[in-house]
């Protein structure tokens, strides 16, 4: 399960970044995007494998967002959600200029006061 890895990643990027207020780690925000494969249900099972293993992580929680994936037209010069993975612009283009949907990061954290 890959998701073990990508959560002691988490831990570690927020432990370099935040050493003297790590912690007080209260909630990390995940944003994933579909193309990602990042499974919420996995990610938060995960995070909990590794709280269990780990004491010092077991006061933080995790929320993941899900982001649906947008593309790009050359043509119209929009943005366009992506529908059952048909990568077609509301003009009937295909593109491969993919904006949003790829992504996996941490984009907000908590901590204790």
């Amino acid at each position: 399960m890959h998701e073990i890895s990508l959560v002691r990643n988490i831990f570690k990027t927020l432990e370099d970044e935040f050493p003297l207020d790590f912690k007080k780690l209260k909630k990390i925000y995940l944003k994933a995007g579909i193309l990602s494969n990042v499974q919420p249900i996995l990610m938060q099972n995960a995070f909990e494998a590794v709280q269990a293993d780990q004491p010092e992580y077991r006061n933080a929680s995790l929320e993941v967002e899900v982001l649906p994936i947008l593309i790009y037209c050359d043509d119209c010069k929009k943005n366009s959600p992506v529908e059952q993975y048909r990568f077609i612009c509301s003009c009937g283009k295909p593109s491969r200029n993919v904006v949003q949907g790829e992504e996996l990061l941490i984009s907000k954290v908590e901590f204790e006061d």
